[in-house]
């Protein structure tokens, strides 16, 4: 049986309801043109994502699994590897947002502005991260003038991280495993390692989940050292690797937006005569700041998050090609 065949089978008849309630008031004003428009919370989106998880699924029932693969892993340990994908991606989206699954204490801090989303929690014995009081900063940058496919590519693309990430050591990142998730070429999990100068003091492997339709680009890893993901390899517990997962999400591009075929389609700005606004940017990092659940949270701590997701974001937008 084909996928496409797969597909066929799988087809449901869904009746939509939909009732949505929200204060526009709490919606940054970057993001206030595509929630009037019905996307953000419409069934466009969700359809979308439903698409995007059927092919996933169809891709991973069949045996002939598109794998490039240096590390000569088990199919258990592939299987392992996408289970912390998942996870990782999960607990992004929870880093992210005020999530009921975690239990974040939001900070005010005047000098941040209101731009930076700045939340805390203390973990004391929870799997799955690591001990001690986490940062979660999460902000959305003005739109960056190129097309939300440029964008994605960009941020993915193992080669260019030293561009903007400094878990890459100032070098290109080594991609050591390649699993196709869909039928995009974006839709895909990766496991990359770093340069440097002495292969013994990379001491550990980021997995990267990257995938892509019509509502949205998304783009998570996670820094894992390597002694904990070769018991996971090996089969150990997967709820025991600690993860403080990272990443962007690129929504289309265009100032307001329009339904056709099913896909979003970028609009034009009112007056603006058209032109392009570029490609939102939402951009959510988790740092330990301590290892230390009973240690105080500081300002500084704080200040240097802050300054390095508004560094990042700069990086990004001088080093990303301009279509």
């Amino acid at each position: 049986m084909s996928n496409n065949d797969w597909m066929r089978v799988v087809q449901l008849q869904v009746t939509w309801v939909e009732h949505t309630q929200y204060d526009e008031s709490a919606v940054q004003q970057l993001y206030r043109p595509i929630v009037n428009s019905g996307f953000s919370f419409g069934f466009h989106r969700w359809i979308a994502t439903l698409q995007r998880q059927c092919e996933c699924l169809a891709i991973l029932m069949f045996s002939s699994i598109p794998i490039e693969d240096h590390t000569a892993l088990s199919q258990a340990g592939r299987r392992s590897l996408l289970k912390l994908a998942q996870r990782m991606t999960n607990d992004f989206c929870c880093g992210v947002c005020l999530s009921s699954a975690r239990k974040w204490d939001g900070l005010q801090i005047g000098t941040l502005g209101d731009d930076v989303k700045i939340m805390t929690r203390k973990n004391v014995d929870e799997p799955g991260e690591p001990p001690g009081i986490v940062l979660s900063a999460a902000t959305s940058a003005s739109s960056i003038p190129v097309s939300r496919e440029s964008l994605f590519n960009f941020l993915r693309d193992e080669r260019l991280r030293s561009e903007w990430d400094i878990l890459s050591n100032g070098g290109p990142m080594q991609e050591m495993v390649h699993i196709t998730k869909g039928q995009g070429s974006g839709n895909c999990l990766s496991l990359l390692r770093a340069s440097a100068v002495n292969p013994n003091e990379s001491n550990m492997v980021i997995p990267q989940e990257t995938w892509t339709d019509p509502s949205c680009s998304v783009v998570v890893y996670a820094p894992v050292d390597v002694q904990s993901f070769d018991v996971l390899m090996s089969g150990g517990d997967l709820a025991y690797v600690a993860l403080l997962p990272s990443g962007f999400a690129v929504l289309p591009d265009g100032y307001h937006t329009s339904f056709g075929s099913g896909l979003l389609k970028g609009g034009n700005r009112p007056g603006g005569g058209g032109d392009r606004q570029g490609s939102p940017l939402t951009v959510g990092l988790q740092i330990l700041v301590n290892s230390l659940p009973t240690a105080k949270l500081t300002v500084e701590s704080v200040e240097t998050v802050s300054n390095l997701i508004a560094c990042t974001i700069q990086k990004i937008k001088s080093a990303v090609p301009v279509a």
